[in-house]
């Protein structure tokens, strides 16, 4: 097919476009992702111009069944190339050759009364909705593998030392940082149903190129058929605004963070310096030198695509900044980065979930961890306060007696206890020494104690079962 056939434009000019520019404008490489949802697109708008009678019912089925003939090729793969032999700028235009060679004279009445500035728009949101389906599928799956995982590590009461600054901390059970893992996927599929929702709210077609049409589209009848709940209400708004893609993209970015945060702790786990965790032979990849190597690399992946994510988003809010309202070619640069930065996040997230499921527990290295560096300190400061000794002398007091242990290379002991109420004019001082006694005597709700950590697995659970069942 000739590159003057396959365009949408030209009318007006009487020279050829230069080869080498119009392919400097294509996008048709990054386009052919969204040609499912460009053929939703433009079936609606089919019934947009049926139901304006702007074409015949006999125009209107040619239209109908060319598009059912696309989705054909789509599915087969034949439609891929014919599109890169088409000289196509975009997907939208190789669908809209395709068509008119399908249907012959009644496929030039396809893009009656529609611009490619609000079919972008329309096809945007429709990949929107599906992909932040997708992400929040994928965020639900890993937030319940989490808190199966929780449940399972709060039946062996497992101990952990947890860290700050990645200095022992306090004593913590394993399901609790399971847990932990768990909430941040919470939010997650949460932010990915807010973009589900918002994208299924107005639809853009029928907008035109940025004043709305002439022509009497039904837009209703465009907006129902692609299962969005109305039509945008200000057309210059609408071809130009890219805030659905934005958000799915922040979603993925932030769904990413998440999994960097886990996959950057047991990537230290996973080493045998700490051995609290080994990666299955399913996940782990070995040296081509070394031949002891046990190497974490599913999670260091995850690590750097987080990094390249948030440059995405970066980037994609960049080609916004200052742009004048309506359509401007600089959003083809914003769609190409937002489906690169998609399709990578949602990757990322479909391996961190399944190397996530293929992490397996040193219980004995985890139970030795919590016990040692002193992680019960605040518990016996807690004790001295609860005795009616003021915080910063507890605290104060304390500290000393760890660093008087510290020297003896010796843990907490009775004998201390004993030196701490004598010290503070007490007959005695009750404070747990160990780590598991140090769990179970968490009293505040969403503690490490066994009774409310269990409580806040099963909330969590509610919240993503409603998630899970959030409608499309």
């Amino acid at each position: 097919m000739s590159t003057g056939a396959s365009l949408q434009w030209g009318g007006r000019f009487s020279g050829r476009p230069d080869p080498e520019l119009l392919a400097f404008g294509s996008s048709l490489e990054d386009d052919l992702i969204l040609a499912p949802f460009d053929l939703a697109c433009s079936r609606a708008h089919v019934a947009a111009l049926r139901g304006g009678s702007i074409v015949s019912p006999a125009i209107a089925d040619a239209l109908d069944a060319a598009l059912e003939s696309v989705t054909s090729e789509l599915a087969d793969g034949s439609f891929f190339a014919f599109a890169r032999s088409s000289g196509a700028e975009d997907v939208h235009g190789a669908i809209d050759a395709r068509v008119r060679a399908l249907a012959a004279e009644s496929g030039e009445w396809l893009h009656a009364g529609r611009s490619r500035n609000d079919q972008v728009a329309t096809t945007l949101a429709l990949y929107v909705r599906d992909r932040a389906r997708n992400g929040r599928k994928l965020a639900v799956a890993i937030g319940r593998d989490a808190l199966a995982r929780s449940r399972s590590a709060l039946e062996d009461r497992t101990l952990l030392a947890a860290t700050t600054h990645w200095q022992p901390a306090q004593p913590v059970l394993l399901a609790f940082w399971l847990g932990a893992v768990a909430e941040q996927f919470v939010r997650a599929a949460a932010r990915f149903a807010r973009v589900e929702n918002d994208s299924a709210a107005h639809s853009p077609l029928g907008s035109g190129a940025c004043s709305g049409s002439s022509l009497p589209l039904d837009r209703a009848a465009a907006a129902r058929a692609l299962g969005f709940g109305t039509t945008t209400r200000n057309a210059l708004d609408a071809v130009g605004d890219r805030d659905l893609v934005l958000d799915l993209v922040h979603a993925c970015v932030r769904a990413l963070v998440a999994t960097s945060r886990v996959a950057g702790e047991l990537v230290v786990w996973c080493s045998p310096t700490f051995g609290y965790a080994r990666l299955d032979d399913a996940a782990a990849t070995g040296s081509s030198l070394m031949p002891q190597k046990r190497n974490p690399d599913p999670f260091e992946l995850a690590r750097a695509a987080a990094a390249a994510g948030v440059g995405d988003l970066a980037g994609a809010l960049a080609t916004l900044t200052g742009l004048p309202l309506s359509y401007h070619r600089d959003l083809q640069t914003t769609k190409a980065i937002s489906l690169r930065a998609t399709e990578n996040s949602l990757g990322t997230l479909g391996a961190f979930a399944r190397a996530f499921g293929l992490v397996r527990w040193n219980a004995a290295r985890l139970n030795a961890g919590a016990d040692g560096a002193y992680t019960v300190a605040t518990d016996v400061a807690d004790a001295l306060i609860a005795r009616g000794i003021t915080a910063r002398r507890a605290h104060a007091l304390v500290g000393g007696a760890v660093a008087a242990a510290d020297a003896s290379e010796r843990p907490l002991d009775a004998n201390d206890l004993r030196s701490l109420s004598n010290a503070c004019g007490l007959d005695e001082l009750q404070a747990p020494l160990r780590a598991r006694e140090s769990v179970e005597g968490k009293r505040t709700l969403g503690s490490t104690n066994p009774d409310a950590l269990r409580a806040s697995i099963e909330e969590a659970a509610r919240e993503l079962d409603a998630l899970a069942g959030q409608p499309a």
